[in-house]
């Protein structure tokens, strides 16, 4: 077998690689920004100490953790047109499944963060007559946010590798750009092993970025 990466080159990668690597990168923002949201108010739902909130929000978060999440994206893809009564896309379909199923990781991350925090600051806190809310936004979530931010930028990153699986309902991410660029010059194996090649580079940059990071976090504490 003769490997030919010759074929590769700017505008190849203009014109096929960088319009899914956009759409990529927009579904890891956005699921992170919507995952951190949602997974909050599940983190806070458990630890409400009210039996049916933590109770929902501990079906939910285990339910969605024991699920493939290809499985999930094919689910939202398939079902969520006829619920609605229309279509609304790979691309819609899935932001929507990558906010839901995130959410339940980070709920778990934004759980343990908040627990880290002494419980001390949150008496302090009470004594100076702050409400739950008051003390959950200037006190517990302020210092819970710094203690988990290697761990959230980590399943960040994992969350960037899960982007590929949109691949099974044929979203235009970077993985199908290398694809295509590969069967529009005959060279399908050599696509795939750039595609491998560009997704470590970037994610092992990242991993290493994020070891940093919780290396001067450790400092300051």
């Amino acid at each position: 077998m003769n490997l030919d990466f010759s074929f590769y080159n700017w505008d190849l990668i203009s014109n096929f690689v960088l319009k899914g690597l956009y759409f990529s990168v927009m579904l890891t923002v956005v699921a992170t920004i919507g995952g951190v949201l949602l997974g909050t108010v599940l983190a806070l739902m458990r630890l409400s100490g009210k039996k049916w909130l933590d109770k929902t929000a501990t079906i939910y978060v285990n339910g969605m953790r024991s699920i493939p999440l290809v499985m999930v994206i094919l689910w939202v893809f398939l079902l969520a047109p006829v619920l609605i009564g229309r279509p609304i896309g790979a691309e819609v379909s899935a932001v929507i499944t990558f906010i839901a199923f995130e959410a339940a990781y980070f709920s778990e991350i934004m759980r343990a963060g908040i627990q880290s925090i002494p419980r001390g600051q949150v008496f302090a806190g009470q004594a100076l007559g702050m409400t739950y809310s008051q003390n959950m936004k200037l006190v517990v979530l302020p210092q819970a946010f710094r203690n988990m931010l290697p761990v959230l930028l980590t399943q960040t990153i994992i969350l960037f590798q899960d982007t590929s699986l949109v691949y099974a309902i044929g979203a235009y991410d970077m993985l199908k750009g290398f694809e295509v660029a590969g069967k529009n010059f005959g060279r399908p194996i050599e696509a795939y092993l750039a595609a491998a090649v560009f997704y470590f580079v970037m994610c092992y940059a990242l991993s290493w970025a994020v070891k940093r990071l919780h290396k001067k976090i450790a400092i300051i504490r």
